[in-house]
């Protein structure tokens, strides 16, 4: 239990940092607060996105559990979508913010204690994060690059999107790394060392960066984003560990594998959503709001997991 406690400490202090350095003026708001994240999704986070898969065992990447939580994920996102559609009318971007809230997790400093400690086997985080990283977040930046005033073609805005998306530094990184780890190459020191000193600063500049932002407002405020950010929370605590269990069941898991598959997709919003909503600077509310909520409610919300699944904690 102490390695879960170390990894939701971890970012609670990193956030309370940010928080107090902003309240004394140390970091700015604006453009000044905003550095933090550019340099993470431009630098330190595509620095630890590669290092991280680089060393990792491709033969896990077809998992079972990792295709289950695939699924979940795409079915929380749509459900957000239509939810969305139906009752709070929103432009793409901040239809995607909200859509990304509900559904892409925390798979690594949350995600890697819960697995070792919870799941008893940490196989599963490297490719639930590349996965995320490859394949969701490429759709994710497409969305949230969409300029609703263009004025050019639906189909010119589309192929722009894509090619954002696909283009992305956090998603070019990670597949650079696919191909070392494939390939089996090992990476020289003088390379390898470099880039995860830097990588180990991207989980700090976000925390520090979303602890500044929460100075000066107020979560869950009277406003537009209230009813998207109390579905996203649900749907994100809730629905998705659901799906997770009911896909998993459909695709013939059981035991160990089942219950992996429920607790990844139960781990709170990772701050990775509010880093790209700041950087493309839509739906920053709703990802900030969702993740701090989900960050506090994702622990009871796993431990009544444990349980249902006849596990101790």
């Amino acid at each position: 239990m102490l390695d879960v406690i170390t990894g939701f400490a971890i970012i609670f202090v990193v956030i309370s940092a940010g928080y107090i350095l902003a309240h004394r003026g140390v970091i700015g708001e604006g453009e000044q607060r905003l550095m933090f994240n550019r340099v993470a999704y431009w630098v330190a986070s595509p620095s630890l996105l590669f290092t991280t898969v680089a060393k990792s065992d491709t033969s896990t990447f077809l998992s079972p559990v990792v295709v289950v939580v695939f699924l979940a994920t795409a079915v929380t996102m749509a459900v957000f979508w239509i939810v969305s559609a139906l009752f709070f009318k929103a432009d793409v971007p901040t239809r995607m913010a909200g859509a990304a809230s509900a559904s892409y997790f925390n798979s690594v400093n949350i995600g890697l204690p819960i697995a070792i400690y919870v799941i008893g086997d940490a196989t599963y985080v490297a490719p639930v994060l590349l996965m995320q990283m490859v394949i969701v977040s490429p759709v994710v930046i497409a969305g949230l690059d969409v300029n609703p005033d263009s004025q050019s073609s639906r189909g010119q805005n589309v192929i722009k999107a894509v090619k954002t998306g696909l283009t992305a530094p956090v998603v070019v990184a990670p597949l650079l790394g696919l191909v070392v780890s494939a390939a089996g190459w090992t990476v020289p020191a003088p390379v390898m060392e470099p880039l995860e000193i830097l990588g180990g600063a991207s989980i700090p500049m976000i925390l520090m960066s979303f602890g500044a932002s929460l100075r000066g407002g107020s979560v869950l405020a009277e406003g537009p984003d209230r009813p998207a950010t109390i579905t996203a929370s649900a749907l994100k605590l809730v629905f998705m560990p659901a799906a997770a269990w009911l896909l998993g069941l459909l695709a013939g898991l059981d035991g160990t594998a089942l219950y992996a598959a429920v607790i990844l997709s139960a781990l709170p919003t990772a701050q990775n959503v509010f880093n790209y909503t700041a950087n493309y600077r839509v739906g920053e509310t709703v990802a900030r709001d969702t993740v701090f909520i989900t960050t506090f409610a994702s622990l009871p919300a796993m431990i009544a997991i444990a349980l249902l699944f006849g596990k101790g904690i």
